[in-house]
């Protein structure tokens, strides 16, 4: 059976038990709602990265988690 795949030309957020289109602003509002929430919690966020993706973007992904959502969780594939 061959997979079908759509793709996405607006934002999507999730309200009730679906999915409805929004705008930018307010789902970029969601996510840092979102991460502001788990940064307040005190822990609980951890990020990956990947030994394919750039040594700018490995760079760009630890400094996210250590300067924006101050963690130290951060691990990779590159060290097996």
């Amino acid at each position: 059976m061959a997979r079908q795949y759509v793709r996405l030309t607006q934002p999507l957020v999730r309200d009730g038990s679906g999915l409805r289109p929004a705008s930018w602003d307010e789902a970029l509002d969601r996510a840092a709602a979102g991460f502001q929430k788990v940064r307040s919690s005190g822990g609980g966020f951890g990020m990956f990265s990947c030994s394919k993706a750039t040594n700018e973007m490995n760079f760009i992904a630890q400094k996210f988690a250590r300067a924006v959502m101050a963690s130290n969780n951060i691990d990779s594939c590159n060290r097996t």
